[in-house]
């Protein structure tokens, strides 16, 4: 089982807890941003291999929210800090920093699946 450490109650397990997706999203202004801006900021992330700072929330706890920079790789917490706080010095230096919605788009290729055989009790 995973171990997470709230700044508030310390280290708990991880059923207590419910990830908020990715930290540091600037919104922009709803006002004057263009479609493609707000667009981008509601549902493109970065979706790194190695650290990322995300948002935590101690549901069966404090009921606070939390920063965290975890490994996606290893599952590992580097550093938890209270919402507000900066981050650890130089941590996010290795974290994937999110694309506005100026970035250039790589075409993805995506492979058919092959056909799966039918579940049990289903004809073929």
């Amino acid at each position: 089982m995973l171990l997470i450490s709230c700044p508030w109650c310390g280290p708990r397990d991880e059923i207590e807890f419910h990830c908020g997706g990715e930290a540091h999203i600037v919104r922009p202004d709803p006002e004057t941003a263009s479609d493609a801006v707000w667009a981008d900021y509601l549902f493109m992330r970065t979706n790194p291999k190695g650290p990322m700072a995300e948002r935590w929330l101690h549901s069966h706890g404090c009921r606070r929210w939390f920063n965290a920079v975890r490994d996606t790789t290893t599952h590992q917490f580097l550093a938890v800090y209270r919402m507000g706080e900066p981050p650890p010095a130089g941590l996010l230096d290795r974290v994937a920093q999110p694309q506005g919605a100026e970035a250039v788009l790589q075409e993805v290729v995506v492979e058919p699946l092959a056909p799966e055989s039918a579940l049990p009790g289903e004809k073929q």
